[in-house]
């Protein structure tokens, strides 16, 4: 089968960020598929296309600037414009099924022109449930831009063959939107075990190259920091905790629109540089070790019901490393995921004092430590091993690919 597969966040295990497309894609790959990833350059140096391949994958790169600007305006500018050349070269690309993951939402307007100028079905995957999220949070306002959001939300799932959906709660907002639910799969992110199962001494290594942390307690926060995360949560945690127990660390590893805020806050509060630290993103392919020294890793967002449904690759890098992982919500799949299992702790989003003091009881019990990590372990293995879920995703794109393709893969 030949996939022509459109992400305009995609990126490889050398790049800061979540690599499911990369993952999915290398597979389908050694599966004997050929795949044409087509994606945004957000450093927008060069003037046209250029091809790379990436593990088998021909990935062609078109330089978007503003892709990550902080200005709403710019920034969609930035991805209709991406949608007007992706869908050109989509067209021009051999394919027998187009596939397209969002965010954002207007990656369904490439996928669908190509998808209708050759005649192919469409496989449409969301990460987020758009525009509910944006709206919820007050980035998209306005009766007309909110009404073209909702219409542009239903062409999407109106021209798609079949949706996939990373959460349950995602299948249940998709299928509000008159979308039959049979022509709904949900496949959650996944756990890398192969990457992330790393010797115990890489995690000694980087605690030993940091004065400030040695063999303390560590509250590891590594991803995004967009507004939707609102991680400025961690230094108000990190506050609460340092009179309890001034012995344990907070680590933040990313950056984006909002690090400027948290560096302020944690300022503001006496944390910086005392318990709460924070060092730039990293490459995902350097993740494994930053995460096998955490004694806990977090999974932030702001508390808002629209982001309950959030399917994070920080919470499956966690479970693939056997480490405990902590929400700061109530509510939400993940939230009940860790009261069944006991794979981390669910932080109280408002109340501080109370998160504070059960993180700190939690991080000082070694038999809760144990039982959380094995939970984690084991739910890594038994429901979000890459490879398991891979074939579930992989058979959604079967269905529609046509026998004659099917056979010269096989």
């Amino acid at each position: 089968m030949r996939l022509i597969y459109l992400h305009q966040y995609f990126t490889t295990p050398q790049m800061p960020g979540g690599t499911r497309s990369y993952e999915m894609a290398r597979r389908m790959v050694a599966r004997g598929h050929e795949v044409h990833m087509v994606t945004a350059d957000a450093s927008g140096r060069g003037r046209g296309w250029r091809e790379t391949e990436e593990a088998g994958i021909h990935v062609h790169w078109c330089p978007v600037p503003n892709l990550r600007d902080r200005v709403y305006g710019r920034r969609l500018r930035a991805f209709l414009g991406f949608a007007w050349a992706a869908a050109r070269k989509a067209a021009a690309l051999p394919g027998d099924v187009v596939f397209a993951t969002s965010t954002p939402l207007t990656i369904a307007l490439p996928a669908v022109y190509a998808a209708r100028r050759k005649g192919l079905p469409m496989v449409f995957e969301v990460r987020d449930l758009w525009p509910e999220m944006p709206i919820a949070m007050g980035v998209l306002r306005g009766r007309l831009p909110i009404a073209a959001a909702r219409w542009l939300e239903r062409f999407a799932y109106r021209h798609a063959a079949h949706v996939i959906a990373l959460a349950p709660g995602m299948k249940e907002g998709i299928a509000a939107t008159g979308c039959p639910e049979e022509r709904i799969t949900v496949v959650p992110n996944a756990c890398d075990l192969e990457r992330f199962r790393v010797p115990a001494q890489c995690g000694h290594e980087f605690r030993r190259r940091r004065a400030w942390l040695e063999d303390r307690p560590l509250v590891v926060y590594a991803g995004a920091l967009g507004v939707a995360n609102g991680v400025d949560y961690l230094a108000r945690l990190a506050a609460a905790t340092l009179p309890r127990d001034p012995e344990v660390r907070f680590l933040v590893v990313g950056s984006d629109r909002e690090e400027k805020n948290l560096r302020a806050t944690a300022k503001r509060l006496g944390v910086l540089g005392v318990n709460l630290f924070i060092e730039p993103a990293v490459a995902k392919a350097e993740m494994p070790v930053l995460v096998s020294a955490a004694d806990l890793c977090t999974c932030l967002l702001l508390n808002v019901k629209e982001l309950w449904t959030n399917s994070p690759n920080k919470l499956f890098d966690a479970l693939a490393a056997g480490r405990p992982i902590a929400v700061n919500s109530r509510h939400g799949w993940a939230a009940e995921m860790i009261r069944q299992t006991g794979c981390g702790l669910v932080l109280d989003p408002e109340d501080l004092a109370q998160a504070a003091q059960d993180l700190v009881a939690a991080l000082r019990d070694e038999c809760w430590h144990r039982r959380a990590r094995a939970a984690a372990a084991h739910l890594a293995e038994t429901r979000f091993d890459r490879e398991r879920l891979f074939a579930v995703w992989e058979e959604v794109l079967l269905r529609f690919a046509p026998q004659e393709a099917l056979r010269k893969a096989a």
